[in-house]
């Protein structure tokens, strides 16, 4: 009884999950429906109305930018770019490293050892140098943004998965399923991967937030999404000129990247308390 009482409290949700999910879901559903919400369009010029100051008129509720344009509805539209990169490149990097890892780990011997080093150079790389040197040969793009942040990130995953196989290939159930000819491929599959999953999600709920902060940053020194596309990077950007005249340009797509990323490392650390309550993951 003491024990079940025990587990229903350790599972039962706490503060972060409810605040965490609930700043996710509406920007998510806010993402979404952006059409739905603001059908004039983010980019509807009125130059009438530039820099009108937030809450002054109902039909600029944030205020409008220099060229007249909503900030609110650019904000939501930003959205959109920013959670497509956050989570497109996270997935991205998630199938790259786990399946070096796997294999790495796995198979050990010189595999393990071309693999891990290859990893350890890509770690020693700088990442505003890599990002630098990636976007002048290749250029700026929604789609080049989302390469490079799988390219930078895929080794967080090689190595969190390869430390978990060594953990795991010699245990019991491993060397049985060895033992009765299981073939390499399905101990792979369906004993291994099955007990990877857990710090794998925490690990990609967090790089979503990181990605997201790093596409904004990216934007905003000219290196990421293109600047006729709204982002959250771009606004800051745009708005950084009009601090001390119309901060609000630049204050609310900051604010919706800090509750984006509040939101998301919320979760990520509600999911990390239930998948590995005894804090012995180490990411």
């Amino acid at each position: 009884m003491a024990e079940s009482k025990a587990k229903k409290r350790r599972f039962k949700p706490g503060m972060e999950l409810i605040v965490g999910a609930t700043l996710v879901t509406l920007i998510v559903l806010s993402a979404l429906f952006a059409h739905q919400l603001f059908p004039g369009g983010f980019d509807k010029i009125d130059l009438m109305s530039r820099l009108t100051p937030p809450f002054l008129k109902s039909i600029h509720p944030l205020g409008s930018d220099p060229l007249g344009r909503d900030v609110l509805a650019r904000v939501v539209a930003g959205g959109r770019i920013s959670l497509l990169v956050g989570i497109t490149s996270v997935i991205g990097a998630v199938v790259l490293g786990v399946a070096i890892g796997l294999i790495a780990g796995f198979y050990r011997g010189l595999t393990d050892m071309l693999m891990m080093r290859f990893v350890d150079i890509q770690l020693a790389l700088p990442f505003i140098l890599l990002a630098i040197t990636f976007i002048a040969i290749v250029g700026g793009s929604l789609m080049n943004t989302i390469i490079l942040l799988i390219v930078s990130q895929w080794v967080q995953y090689a190595r969190l998965v390869r430390g978990q196989v060594l953990a795991l290939r010699d245990r019991e159930f491993i060397l049985a399923a060895r033992a009765i000819g299981v073939k390499d491929w399905r101990i792979i599959v369906q004993h291994l991967l099955p007990n990877l999953t857990g710090p794998v999600i925490v690990l990609m709920t967090l790089n979503v937030a990181n990605n997201i902060l790093l596409e904004s940053s990216l934007t905003f020194l000219g290196l990421g999404v293109d600047p006729t596309i709204p982002s959250w990077g771009g606004m800051l950007a745009e708005g950084r000129s009009y601090l001390q005249t119309a901060w609000w340009v630049s204050v609310f797509p900051g604010l919706a990247i800090m509750l984006t990323v509040l939101g998301l490392n919320l979760l990520g650390d509600w999911m990390r308390d239930r998948l590995d309550p005894t804090g012995k993951t180490s990411l």
